[in-house]
């Protein structure tokens, strides 16, 4: 689970939504729930095994057993997994770009799946017209290829690729699928930790990060944009 990611469940509960969380790093993602549920909120972790669409699938029917219908109904859904990868295109294993077909591809071919016929089952809120939401975080690498991105490009094209596709043939159902590209550094322990060691550049200039929050404001369940908080 990135931070951004750990930013735009905050920013949902906040907004009064109960919020499933899913992720394969089990210890961050329990610490979350606490966070949330401690605040006032309402959460639930499911850690993943991995990201196989057996796993994926076999989760999904544990967050709608935990939030069932009539009582809750699934708006939204925010596929945020991704293997950032930056390595010479020579030094690419099989393992590797095995690896990264399940989390960016098969991984999302199965969450989206099970998004989508949980939407279905919603009725159409009339002041947005819509039964429910799909966002993809996407990245510079969604768009273009460079030097030391082949797997991860390849792996980000192909999400993008499948968000325009559902985008297409499940808009007329009235179901909203987006493909949201972060481009940029976003400002996390990891790339702290990086940007100290790089001399000279500074964590505090905005002109070389993005910081995780604002990206879930703009991302965020503002202006009530998925429907009923449920």
């Amino acid at each position: 689970m990135h931070s951004r990611s750990l930013e735009r469940k905050r920013r949902f509960s906040k907004e009064g939504y109960s919020t499933a969380l899913l992720a394969r790093q089990g210890k961050a993602l329990y610490y979350l729930e606490d966070e949330i549920n401690c605040s006032g909120g309402h959460a639930a972790a499911f850690p993943l095994l991995s990201y196989s669409h057996d796993d994926v699938s076999s989760t999904w029917i544990s967050v709608r057993e935990k939030f069932p219908t009539p009582d809750c109904n699934i708006r939204a859904a925010v596929f945020n997994a991704g293997q950032t990868v930056f390595k010479p295109f020579l030094e690419i294993t099989p393992e590797g770009i095995q690896n990264n077909l399940e989390v960016s591809i098969s991984g999302a071919f199965a969450f989206s799946r099970q998004a989508i016929l949980a939407f279905k089952d919603n009725s159409i809120e009339e002041s947005l017209g819509t039964r429910g939401t799909l966002i993809f975080t996407g990245a510079t690498a969604s768009l273009r290829g460079n030097p030391m991105t082949s797997l991860l490009a390849a792996g980000k094209f192909g999400a993008r690729a499948l968000s325009q596709s559902l985008a297409k043939e499940f808009g007329r159902d009235n179901i909203h699928v987006s493909n949201v590209i972060v481009d940029g550094m976003i400002l996390t322990d990891c790339t702290r930790q990086m940007l100290h060691q790089q001399g000279g550049r500074s964590e505090s200039d905005a002109d070389t990060r993005l910081t995780p929050e604002n990206i879930a404001e703009v991302c965020g369940p503002s202006a009530n944009r998925f429907g009923p908080k449920v």
